[in-house]
């Protein structure tokens, strides 16, 4: 995954106390309305806060 942060990421990959979660626009698919999810940018996946960080 590159270091890029996509429109539905709460920080960029790696930052501690985050994690990847499935993206919520697109159940994970990677395709909002036919077309490559704006929010995950077709990836499938978000990154999150985990454990109320």
């Amino acid at each position: 995954m590159a270091d890029e942060i996509n429109p539905g990421d709460q920080a960029a990959p790696g930052t501690p106390g985050t994690g990847e979660n499935l993206c919520p626009r697109c159940a994970g698919s990677g395709e909002a309305d036919g077309e490559q999810c704006p929010e995950c940018r077709g990836t499938g996946i978000v990154i999150e806060g985990i454990g109320g960080a």
